[in-house]
This record gives structure tokens, sequence and C-alpha cells, in this order.
């Protein structure tokens, strides 16, 4: 559809979606409600939910008790093959790294970045270039039925500020990083100074803030790239600055062995660990999202639990640059906090359901290490899709608002079609054929597993339609 700005969109509607829902409740349960109606406001909130509700009594009953009138009501109704399902939420990806998605070579982490990354990154100064590269990985991931990202920027302020102001406009829920680094990458790309750091990054906080003060859609989020490309003066300020105005804070840790190693030697003197790097500084906190966490130790991941700091599983990248096999059983076990991360451009796809398959079968080839593993290290359909939603808004701090459907919760969810062989509706065409006999935990197994863009048909945020499938 098209990009129509969310302040030229005339006021929406209260809404009736009726149909099926399927949401996580748990982990590893996954609730299914068929011939369900759910009601929604004009500011997007759920407030009814009506199970084993056929439309015309759903807009007979519900309708009158929440003093709706029918004219002023849009009605929904999912078709035979459809369901809606929460709104997938990346909880790690680099909007400037789009164009590179799938270009890595034969590289490790580090060398990756100086061939492929920083030289990408550096040319969105240009805002001509940045607003076509930022406005297709908004479309792109709309399209996926992803309606919250943890965006990565680039260090450059106005690039960053036009990353912010596209999310609003398109009605993505987003948090914006500018990146801060001011060693390590090259010359041409660097912050001149921790304090110019510090200054370029309190710019961006405050046009993030002057553009949605209440940060209803968009939240600014402190973003060190990592320990090795950050100066200890310039974490330090980083973590005071988390502390004074209780923003999130994004960064990465423990992805490569050789980076880790690095971080051993740039700071001899803040900790053992890489995880004790980021606590001494002030940056492992509660709304703390740690990306990959590959390596780490047990003594870490036990600090990191203690400062309730989350994690991002990024399987697709750590696959794709050969760093490693996160143990999600093993962080979920300890009590920590798990989402899904598409990381393009160390990840090929902007798709979360992508992530969520890949995080099966990584969680398969960790049973295969016989050494280290066991049988239940394996994880299910529901579970990847718990951490694509439920588990995703934990991590970004949102579990009262995004990823499930009840009532209180706001309306970000997508409309997701299967191909019924039986029915030659082009409409529903797709990579997910559907025989008839299958129960409905087939199906969504099917979905995790063959999906794609072409089964989302409507992506809604905040009861707002921002993607509609042609």
């Amino acid at each position: 559809m098209g990009d129509i700005g969310f302040e030229t969109k005339p006021p929406a509607k209260n809404k009736l979606f009726h149909g099926t829902f399927i949401h996580s409740k748990a982990l590893t349960e996954l609730e299914y409600l068929h011939n369900a109606a759910v009601a929604v406001d004009s500011l997007g909130t759920i407030v009814a939910v009506s199970p084993d509700t056929d439309l015309t009594k759903a807009q007979a009953t519900l309708l009158p008790q929440l003093n709706w009138s029918f004219d002023d009501t849009e009605i929904v109704v999912a078709k035979p093959g459809q369901f809606f399902f929460p709104g997938f939420i990346d909880t790690h990806l680099h909007a400037s790294q789009y164009p590179n998605v799938g270009l890595f070579g034969s590289s490790t982490l580090l060398d990756w970045l100086n061939t492929y990354t920083f030289p990408l990154e550096a040319s969105l100064s240009s805002l001509p270039k940045a607003q076509k590269v930022y406005s297709r990985v908004i479309r792109k991931t709309l399209s996926h039925g992803t309606t919250t990202a943890a965006y990565y920027a680039t260090i450059d302020v106005p690039a960053t500020n036009l990353l912010a102001d596209l999310c609003l406009s398109s009605g993505q829920r987003a948090l914006i990083g500018r990146v801060c680094m001011d060693q390590l990458g090259p010359a041409y790309y660097l912050d001149e100074s921790p304090a110019e750091s510090l200054a370029k990054t309190k710019q961006c906080i405050e046009h993030v803030l002057s553009r949605d003060p209440q940060m209803e859609l968009i939240t600014p989020i402190i973003t060190p790239r990592f320990a090795p490309a950050c100066s200890a003066p310039l974490m330090k300020e980083l973590g005071r600055l988390a502390k004074e105005t209780d923003l999130p804070v994004q960064t990465h840790i423990s992805e490569n062995k050789n980076e880790i190693a690095l971080v051993a030697s740039l700071f001899p003197d803040a900790g053992s660990s890489y995880a004790e790097v980021y606590d001494t500084f002030g940056l492992l906190t509660p709304k703390t999202i740690l990306a990959h966490a590959v390596h780490l130790t047990e003594k870490e991941a036990d600090l990191v639990r203690e400062r309730r700091s989350k994690v991002s599983h990024c399987p697709c990248s750590n696959s794709a640059i050969t760093s490693g096999a996160a143990r999600v059983r093993w962080l979920l076990d300890k009590g920590i906090e798990v989402g899904l991360g598409t990381d393009m451009s160390g990840g090929y796809s902007p798709s979360v359901l992508e992530a969520a398959r890949h995080a099966v079968l990584v969680s398969r080839h960790i049973c295969m290490d016989e050494g280290r593993s066991e049988e239940r290290d394996k994880l299910s359909v529901e579970e990847v899709l718990y951490l694509a939603t439920r588990g995703g808004a934990k991590v970004v701090g949102m579990e009262e608002k995004i990823g499930g459907l009840e009532v209180g919760m706001e309306w970000d969810v997508q409309l997701v079609g299967l191909h019924d062989v039986d029915e030659e509706d082009a409409e529903e065409e797709g990579n997910v054929d559907v025989f008839g006999w299958e129960s409905w935990e087939e199906k969504i197994a099917k979905w995790v597993y063959n999906g794609d863009d072409r089964n989302t048909k409507k992506v809604w945020v905040r009861g707002r339609l921002v993607h509609e499938r042609k």
C-alpha cells in the first residue's frame, strides 16, 4: 500500500474483527480461538474478545455493549484459510545494512564489518540514499508481518533522524538507535570523541521525543555498537545516559570468539568477561537488549539474569557469518528473556518467520552435539512463535502492550492466509499448501517451515492498517 503519513490519515474507526485468532499463551502453548470476534477501539486497543461468536451475533451483541454504531464500525472478516496472529517483533536489525543482505562471502565477523558494513553505513550520510534504503527496509519488514523493530541506524544524526521519521510516517512501531563508535572502525566512519558521540546521541533522542513525545510508536534507544568499537570513556558516558534517561540500550555480546578475545585485550581492567565489561560501565540494565550471546559463560549468563537484561537470538546471521549456535534452551532455563532478531545484513532475510524456523533448526544442531546437549535443547514450533511475539515483546520492554490478543493489548496484528489446494483462489497462492486433512497445529507448522510474505495479507499497528498485499 502507499506510504501515507499517519499525520495525514483520517481518524481511525472502531473495528470488529471476526474469524480465527491464534496467539501464544505461554512458551509452549498456542491458543486457538475459532469463530471468534475481537473488538478494537479507535485508539487501537483491544476492548473485547468473544470466543465462539458468529458475526451476526457479534454485531448484535458486542456493538451495543460497547456503544458502537454499525455505521461507524469497520468490519474485518477473515476468509477461510486465514487467521489473525500477533505481529512479529524483530529485536535486532541494522536498517542501514539492508542493501547488503546475502553478502558475507567467506568472512567472519570482524573482516565482514570492514569489507561490507562500514563502507555501506558511511554512504548513508547521503540522505537521498538513506531514504531509499530505509523506506525499502520498512516496507519489506512490514510485508513480512513485523510490526515492531529494534533498529540500528548509522553514526550520522540526520540519517538516524530520517529513519525515525520514516517509521513514524509508515506506522511501524520502532526503537531507533544512533550507532555510537569511537574506535576500531575506519577513520572515515568514527565519532571523533566520546563527547561528540554523546552529544550526537542526545540530538537523536531529542528528535525522536519531539516527534513522538509519549513514545507511543517510536522510542529512542541508546546504541553502543559493541564493546570493541567503543572506548571506556564513551561506554561510561552512555551508561550514565541510560541511568539518567531510563531509556533502553542495545548492543552486541559474545557473537564471535575472536571478538571475545579482542574485548579481553581492549578492557583488561573492566572485568573478567565481555558481560562484565558492559556491567562495569552501567550498560547491563533491565532495558538492555544483547544481540547474539552465542558464547556466554555460565558466570556471564548468571550476571545477565541478575541484571534482568534480555537476549536477541539471531540464528540466521550466527550461521551465515559462522559465529556459532546460541543455546536458547540454556538461556531460557537460566531465566533470561529471549526474542528473535533477523540481524540484517549478517542475516540474509527481513523475515522473523525465517528466523523462527532457523531457531528450530539451530536448536537441533545443538542437540546433535552429543558432548554438550540433550534432547530437550530442541525448540518447538510453539516455542519459536512465542519468541517471535511475546518473547520479543518482553525483550523490547513492551509486554504490557503487544505480543498477544488479550483485552487491553494494542492491535499489532497480521492477517495470515494459507492456500487451500481445492480452492482456485489466486489471492491465497503461496508456498504453504493445505490439503484439508491437517489439524490447526499442523497448518501452523507448515506456515512456520514454509511461509513467507505471500502469506501476510494485511498488517495493523495500533489498530491502523499499515500493509496490505495487493
